[in-house]
């Protein structure tokens, strides 16, 4: 039986899950209010799937706090642009950053990488094997770390 009590059981989970992953605050604070709306339980007429509806009002909210309408990123031909990548240690950011400039070097374009990870030890070797490897230029050095 789904009532209010599992629906707000579900949705602080949910809550949980998504603080604990960083995500900001007020979206996580709207995306509950938004489901609420949207699962009135007690306006659900009987025979409703209430598991499938809780579920679909979910899945949008997280679409649409992933996708806020805007335009993705498309460079200008004859205007230099600058992508940077953040996230955390170990996320992969190094690989997709070759991914990206190889996908955009098979389009006609001339990308060049950039070591701007100025602490990490080996994060030089890593992008210079990477481009290396894609092909595409790569600029930065070696950083003497002293302990």
């Amino acid at each position: 039986v789904i009532d209010e009590k599992v629906l707000n059981d579900c949705l602080n989970e949910i809550n949980r899950a998504l603080l604990q992953s960083d995500v900001q605050f007020e979206l996580v604070r709207d995306m509950r209010t938004n489901i609420k709306k949207i699962v009135n339980l007690q306006d659900l007429a009987a025979g409703h799937n209430k598991r499938k509806i809780i579920q679909q009002a979910v899945f949008n909210e997280l679409c649409k706090m992933l996708d806020p309408g805007k335009s993705s990123f498309v460079p200008k031909k004859g205007k230099t642009s600058v992508v940077m990548f953040v996230g955390l240690q170990g996320s992969g950011k190094t690989t997709t950053c070759t991914k990206y400039a190889h996908y955009y070097q098979k389009k006609g374009w001339k990308p060049a990488l950039v070591c701007a990870d100025t602490f990490r030890a080996g994060a030089f070797d890593q992008l210079k094997q990477n481009a290396t490897k894609a092909k595409t230029p790569f600029y930065g050095r070696y950083m003497l770390v002293v302990g």
